[in-house]
């Protein structure tokens, strides 16, 4: 990012031609990255994709516009942590152009889902992150790391099982 480029991030309306074209797009690009799978997007998933969003009471996007160009996504769900009877926020997908990253945005958009999630009241801001994505390195230095209880248990593993 030069010294002379604005970094905006706002929230996405779905609702918002412009908006959701940049949601799926910066999604699209993400998912064709390894990070992502290595795999874009189907035309049936970027067809239902931002109307599932705005549907979704507890789902919200930022998009961060350098220049008014979208050039990262935070896909964000809340959730609620039984442990702290309060809201919690996961980040489901962090994604910033391969053109724009170690430019400071996705540390900006981290930023800016903390932000989010303190108005909404959230005790805590979740993620995963592959072993191999360099973009841990940013996660851990912004205070994010392994979920444990006790040490002597153990961290969390993220499972999962396919129904489809």
């Amino acid at each position: 990012m030069n010294d002379t480029a604005t970094l905006a991030i706002g929230l996405a309306d779905c609702a918002d031609a412009r908006d959701a074209a940049d949601v799926v797009a910066l999604l699209d690009g993400y998912a064709r990255d390894p990070m992502g799978g290595g795999t874009p997007l189907s035309d049936a998933v970027k067809a239902r994709l931002t109307g599932d969003l705005a549907a979704n009471p507890h789902a919200f996007s930022l998009l961060a516009r350098l220049d008014d160009e979208a050039v990262g996504l935070a896909n964000c769900f809340v959730g609620y942590s039984t442990f702290a009877a309060a809201p919690l926020v996961n980040i489901h997908d962090l994604a910033v152009l391969q053109s724009h990253r170690g430019a400071g945005i996705g540390r900006a958009l981290l930023a800016a889902v903390e932000a989010e999630a303190l108005k909404r009241g959230a005790c805590k801001v979740t993620l995963e992150v592959l072993s191999g994505n360099p973009a841990r390195h940013l996660y851990e230095a912004c205070g994010y790391g392994d979920y444990q209880l006790d040490p002597a248990t153990g961290h969390a593993l993220f499972w999962q099982k396919r129904l489809t």
